[in-house]
C-alpha cells in the first residue's frame, strides 16, 4: 500500500481533524443512500449508512474522493458528489384522494394490493411476492418521507426465516422487478455492490428501524 502524501497525512492527524469537527457549521443534504467510512482512502472502514434526504454537518474537507461529515461528534467520510446544498426535491406524489385510493394493480388472491401513485416496479414487486408468498397480506407503500413518498419503496411485513426467503427471492429477481436495493434484519443488498452479497448495517436501535419485522425494497 502506498504511503499517504504528506499533505494528506497532516489532513488526517487527530489535532487537525478535531479542529475541523469543532469548527464545522455547514449542513448539507444526502441525495442517495451513502456508505459512511471511518477515513478516506484505502484505510477507511465502513461504519454505517446514511439514508437519502438526511441533513448532515460537513467540515468542508475532501480527500480521496470522499467528503468529511460529522456524525455524533465524530469525523466520518462519504463518497463525494452526493451532498446537496438544498434538499433534493421529491417526486410529486398524488394526494390520497378517491382517485389515488384506487388500486394500482389487481387485488392479489389474498386480498392485498398497492395504491395508485406507486411506480410500476413497486406494482411488479407486490405482484411477484404475493404470488410466491400468498400468506403475506401486509405491505407498506406511500407515506410522507423519502423513497416511500416517491412511490419507489415498499415494506413487506414478514420476519424470521420467511423474511429471509422473501429477501432472497427479491434479490434473485431484482432485474425483472427493477430493484435497486433490499434491506432485511440489519443487512442490505444493492445492485451497485451485488458482488458483495448481503452486507451488515449499523444498529439503528429498534426492531423496525433495523428491519427485523419487514423486508424493505427500493426500486428504480
Amino acid at each position: 500500500m502506498k504511503a499517504l502524501p504528506a499533505r494528506r497525512n497532516r489532513l488526517l492527524t487527530a489535532a487537525v481533524t478535531a479542529q475541523a469537527v469543532r469548527e464545522a457549521n455547514t449542513k448539507r443534504w444526502t441525495s442517495e443512500l451513502l456508505n459512511v467510512w471511518s477515513q478516506p482512502g484505502e484505510t477507511g472502514r465502513k461504519v454505517g449508512l446514511l439514508d437519502p434526504l438526511t441533513r448532515v454537518l460537513v467540515t468542508g474537507r475532501s480527500a480521496f474522493g470522499r467528503d468529511e461529515i460529522v456524525l455524533d461528534g465524530r469525523s466520518r467520510w462519504v463518497t463525494s458528489g452526493f451532498l446537496a446544498r438544498h434538499k433534493p426535491r421529491e417526486e410529486e406524489v398524488e394526494p390520497l384522494n378517491e382517485a389515488a385510493d384506487a388500486e394500482a394493480s389487481p387485488t392479489c388472491s389474498n386480498g392485498s394490493s398497492v395504491p395508485a401513485g406507486v411506480s410500476p416496479n413497486i406494482v411488479a414487486v407486490h405482484e411477484a411476492v404475493c404470488a410466491a408468498f400468498p400468506e403475506i397480506t401486509s405491505y407498506g407503500t406511500l407515506r410522507s418521507d423519502g423513497e416511500h413518498a416517491q412511490g419507489i419503496a415498499i415494506d413487506i411485513m414478514v420476519s424470521g426465516a420467511r423474511g429471509w426467503e422473501v429477501a432472497d427471492f427479491v434479490r434473485a429477481n431484482y432485474a425483472e422487478l427493477g430493484v435497486s436495493y433490499a434491506i432485511h434484519a440489519q443487512n442490505i443488498w444493492s445492485v451497485e455492490r451485488a458482488g458483495e452479497g448481503w452486507r451488515g448495517m449499523e444498529d439503528r436501535g429498534s426492531v423496525t428501524a433495523n428491519h427485523f419485522d419487514h423486508v424493505h425494497v427500493t426500486t428504480y
